[in-house]
């Protein structure tokens, strides 16, 4: 993989983001932290000087210079919590009380946070300081403050841990997208590879499988069922394409035969007699091509609008239909029909479809045999059953009866080889499901709407 496929990766832009939406709540949970931990106590300890202050001045002003001195004293040794530090100076600098050995010498803001050093144990000890600058009368100067050295450790931890964080952050997060979208990267590569060889004819081409049964070979595995399905589709249309130019040979050949004959008839009789057989043969390529234009247009075109059906109704109507058929064949028609069978479909169909099975079993059952149309209420919806005990169709060639013009054992049998088909078409058409059973003997054929 090249690195300018990397950088236009959709997986290492959405690293990237999720990166930086990372960073941004890790900034946000650091400054709530800081809030917490340290402007918060930051504000209270100035609040907290701001009175000690006032209340100095007002001392010095009410009482003298020795008051606020005694004062200063007390609340060095009397302080809770944090250590207290104070300087006072005189109006030429010179230092009347204070615990610091070092301070800001000329006046400046009136608030500072101030780092000094202490030598109580011999070594030095770094300390901070908030100190507030308060010009007092007569040229004297006030600095108060409290010790603020836990909140400035406190301070540099967070932004440590916002430095490092943040950094850290970044880097893992560029490997893991690095490696995240080479790893994508190489599982798409498998479906491009796959869908390249289907495009140069290789309908055989599949996505290989990683096994982890993640959501890319979830993806792998439909995109499989749809290139079978294709397959299986570019082979249908070459053997249909096969079968219509052999079906089509043989009732031509006669149609022409037919016309030329007609063509060199002497008489009005004969004239008559080429006349209608060419009639029947032009009949006939007339009723395949309406079929097969039927199934094509159920497989792909738009369907029209369902209507709500009597079900039961429309099987009585195709079982008078078939009976005389059936009697000529000398053939028991056995009927069970429920009443009160209802689902939307389309009308038309359904009943090509029955009909179609009914041809079938009275076409395919020996004379003296019987044949059963059965209409039920099923679990999902109504279900309708044609079963014969004719020779019946083998389990291997149960799959291929639905196939456009194939027959099977029983070619000989007069059609095209489009009823079943057809009734595999409509059954697609209604979300139904379509099952041929052994009848033992015979064939059994239930089509279970679902409404």
């Amino acid at each position: 993989m090249t690195w300018p496929r990397v950088l236009r990766s959709l997986t290492l832009r959405l690293t990237l983001v999720y990166m930086a939406l990372f960073c941004g709540s890790f900034g946000l949970m650091l400054g709530a932290t800081y809030v917490g931990g340290v402007w918060r106590p930051l504000r209270q300890v100035e609040a907290r000087i701001r009175a000690d202050s006032d209340a100095l001045a007002a001392l010095y002003r009410a009482e003298g210079r020795d008051a606020l001195i005694r004062a200063l004293q007390r609340r060095e040794t009397t302080h809770i919590g944090r250590f207290p530090y104070h300087v006072l100076t005189a109006p030429g600098g010179a230092v009347v009380s204070a615990n610091l050995v070092d301070w800001p010498r000329a006046a400046g803001r009136e608030w500072l946070r101030y780092e000094f050093g202490t030598y109580a144990t011999g070594a030095e000890e770094e300390h901070e300081a908030v100190m507030r600058d308060v010009a007092l009368p007569d040229g004297y100067r006030l600095l108060v403050g409290l010790d603020t050295e836990d909140l400035d450790e406190r301070e540099d931890l967070i932004f440590e841990a916002l430095s490092w964080g943040a950094g850290m952050s970044l880097a893992l997060g560029l490997i893991g997208g690095l490696v995240m979208t080479y790893a994508v990267s190489q599982r798409l590569d498998r479906i491009n590879r796959a869908a390249r060889a289907v495009i140069a004819g290789d309908l055989s081409g599949r996505v290989a499988l990683h096994g982890s049964g993640d959501d890319f070979d979830q993806l792998s595995e439909t995109l499989n069922e749809m290139l079978a399905r294709i397959e299986d589709l570019v082979a249908s249309i070459s053997r249909v394409s096969d079968s219509i130019a052999h079906e089509l040979r043989t009732p031509l050949t006669r149609l022409r035969t037919e016309l030329e004959e007609l063509s060199a008839a002497d008489g009005p009789d004969e004239v008559r007699e080429r006349t209608g057989a060419a009639l029947e043969e032009a009949a006939r390529l007339q009723s395949m091509f309406e079929a097969l234009l039927r199934i094509a247009r159920l497989e792909s075109g738009p369907q029209d609008a369902d209507v709500p059906v009597d079900l039961s109704l429309l099987l009585e109507d195709v079982v008078e239909l078939h009976r005389p058929a059936a009697e000529d064949r000398q053939l028991g028609f056995i009927t069970r029909i429920e009443p009160e069978l209802k689902l939307r479909g389309d009308r038309d169909l359904i009943f090509q479809m029955v009909s179609n099975l009914l041809d079938n079993a009275v076409k395919f059952t020996p004379p003296g045999g019987a044949i059963c149309l059965e209409g039920r209420a099923g679990a999902a919806g109504p279900e309708v059953m044609v079963a014969d005990n004719g020779p019946g169709v083998s389990a291997e060639e149960r799959g291929r009866v639905l196939e456009r013009f194939y027959r099977g054992p029983a070619g000989s049998a007069a059609g095209f080889g489009l009823g079943l088909s057809l009734v595999a078409a409509g059954a697609d058409r209604h979300r139904a499901e379509l099952r041929l059973e052994d009848a033992q003997p015979g064939l059994r054929v239930t089509v279970r709407f679902r409404t």
